[in-house]
């Protein structure tokens, strides 16, 4: 599950704000109960119980379902994501291009692989011959077992400015058939033929439905990734602040008048667990891929 640091998400703040509560995350953790199981460990009521389950459901930490004559508790997710708000560098002159995920210019992809709009899917999934159709520029996700997808992106860096920073922004997962939120995947991410790390992604989620996922689009499918910033500097390469490699911006020309960004998993990969791109319809962020350079 993700989080912001919004009004919508205080529900699940509100829910966490609990010694009972925790305590019940606690013992679901272990195995699935019922109330008056739940009530019993903690030597509560079972009335109090029912009125810190139906706080936890709000939040969708934990579901009930009914078995026979009762009612059952486990939990929803193994883990909730706070997303911050992006610090803003204001010393530097910004240049920022929005990528849909379907604006691909080359790419070389293997099964279990598909695309879909807002509204459909494009083609038929698992041949990566649909990646072809014109149709794909609509593409809102888009997902792959192994290989590569590659975006060209064009320079704006004036140039009398010196490179300072890159920012590329986007919400990626892994891929497994339906979904996984504990399959790892090493991803690995390329600018301008220039390796700049590889990234493990954990999972690949359909806990909860993602926050912009269209209402067609099944719910056993993956349904939202974790948004990751790669961070590119003079000192080193970075992924949401944590060391990625040691490439850094002296390691790329600016007369060049493209970038050329490449998301692969490869065949020699120690987790080959695919990966998945999310855009501004579906998923968790109302975002595509971001580029940002900084500039002096």
């Amino acid at each position: 599950m993700q989080t912001f640091i919004d009004e919508d998400s205080l529900v699940v703040y509100e829910a966490l704000s609990s010694k009972v509560r925790l305590d019940i995350i606690q013992l679901l953790s272990q195995k699935k109960l019922n109330i008056k199981e739940i009530a019993k460990a903690l030597s509560l009521s079972s009335a109090i119980i029912t009125s810190h389950i139906n706080k936890l459901e709000s939040a969708k930490i934990i579901k009930t379902e009914k078995v026979g004559q009762q009612k059952i508790s486990s939990l929803a997710v193994d883990k909730i994501e706070i997303n911050f708000p992006k610090k803003i560098f204001s010393a530097f002159d910004v240049d920022f291009i929005s990528i849909p995920i379907g604006h691909y210019t080359d790419f070389s992809i293997k099964p279990t692989c598909g695309l879909a709009s807002d509204t459909h899917f494009i083609g038929n999934v698992d041949d990566p011959k649909y990646f072809m159709l014109p149709e794909r520029i609509d593409a809102q996700i888009l997902w792959f077992t192994q290989g590569y997808i590659e975006y060209q992106i064009p320079n704006l860096i004036q140039v009398s400015n010196n490179l300072e920073m890159i920012d590329i922004t986007l919400e990626i997962s892994s891929e497994f058939p339906f979904a996984n939120d504990n399959w790892p995947s090493d991803i690995t991410f390329s600018l301008n033929d220039v390796e700049i790390g590889t990234w493990t992604s954990p999972g690949d989620f359909a806990d909860t439905r993602g926050v912009y996922t269209p209402e067609w689009y099944p719910d056993n499918l993956n349904q939202y990734g974790l948004l990751k910033t790669i961070r590119i500097t003079s000192h080193g390469t970075y992924i949401d602040g944590d060391p990625l490699s040691d490439i850094t911006t002296q390691n790329f020309s600016v007369d060049s008048q493209i970038w050329k960004f490449r998301i692969e998993v490869k065949e020699d990969a120690q987790n080959v667990g695919g990966c998945t791109l999310f855009g501004s319809k579906f998923g968790n962020h109302p975002q595509d891929i971001i580029f940002k350079t900084y500039t002096s």
